[in-house]
């Protein structure tokens, strides 16, 4: 076996290769129109750097509310593809909630190592909890939530050693929302993924957050889709254990009917992770 019960590559590629069968071009197409649109709608800072390179960016949806929380967000693309362009549409529903949305762009593989993707997610963070005063919001507030990759950025914000590394507090995320996440690394280096990713043995180690003790005391939201297959399901609930193991607050769901891209929808106004994103600035 290459991974689990998985024996082959065409295994693993069907389990993690949500894209199958989809017309990804369209998907994609819709995600940037919807996100054209809200970058017209709301008062945006675009752009806006958080660190030296290019790539180190964020679109920052601005609520209006001076002192209010702040809301980072990571995209998916598998850590290889997409960008904040196309995923503006996730802040329409915060905004409107009273909540600051950064949607974080990061660069990509192959082109940085994997480690350079987590590492500038914590970047990121470190950045708005520094200088988000200057935005106008609390950074005692701040909150993340992340989709697919950026579902396992988001594990990995909380294994990070805030403290110790950056100077800054331990509790500084108040909650984590992860959406169709990764959080074992250990079967793509046997898939079509591995020649974008190029992952090595110590990156499965290192970055798989299923091996990774939390270091931050936040409130944490699991969720998977019903319709997704049944690894993103199994992860899903590995995860949860894992941080239950060690104490941690975390809640875990199954949504029924929605599959790796239909989940995303739970982001419009009304949406029930609106609701649940704002609960963690209560």
């Amino acid at each position: 076996m290459l991974y689990r019960h998985l024996a082959s590559q065409e295994e693993i590629d069907r389990a993690y290769d949500p894209m199958r069968g989809r017309d990804g071009a369209a998907l994609i197409a819709d995600w940037r129109s919807r996100s054209a649109r809200s970058r017209q709608h709301h008062r945006l800072t675009p752009d806006l750097a958080y660190g030296p390179t290019l790539a180190e960016c964020m679109d920052v949806f601005e609520s209006g509310i001076e002192g209010g929380p702040v809301h980072l967000f990571f995209h998916g693309g598998y850590w290889r593809a997409l960008g904040h362009a196309e995923f503006g549409f996730v802040a329409d529903g915060l905004v409107a909630s009273g909540i600051t949305v950064a949607v974080v762009n990061y660069a990509l593989c192959p082109a940085v190592r994997f480690g350079e993707v987590v590492r500038q997610s914590r970047a990121a963070v470190a950045w708005m909890h520094s200088h988000g005063a200057s935005l106008g919001v609390d950074p005692n507030q701040l909150s993340v939530s992340g989709h697919s990759a950026g579902g396992h950025l988001c594990a990995m914000l909380l294994a990070t050693r805030w403290e110790e590394e950056y100077g800054l507090p331990d509790d500084l995320i108040r909650g984590a929302l992860s959406i169709s996440g990764l959080y074992d690394l250990a079967p793509f280096p046997w898939s079509w993924l591995q020649p974008k990713l190029q992952l090595t043995g110590r990156d499965v180690r290192d970055y798989s957050p299923v091996l990774q003790l939390c270091r931050v005391p936040a409130e944490v939201r699991l969720v998977a889709g019903s319709e997704e297959s049944d690894e993103f399901a199994r992860q899903m609930q590995a995860q949860a254990a894992h941080l239950r193991r060690q104490g941690c607050r975390v809640e875990s769901e199954l949504l029924s009917g929605d599959d790796h891209f239909s989940i995303l929808d739970h982001y419009r106004p009304g949406g029930r992770f609106i609701d649940e994103i704002a609960a963690f600035h209560r």
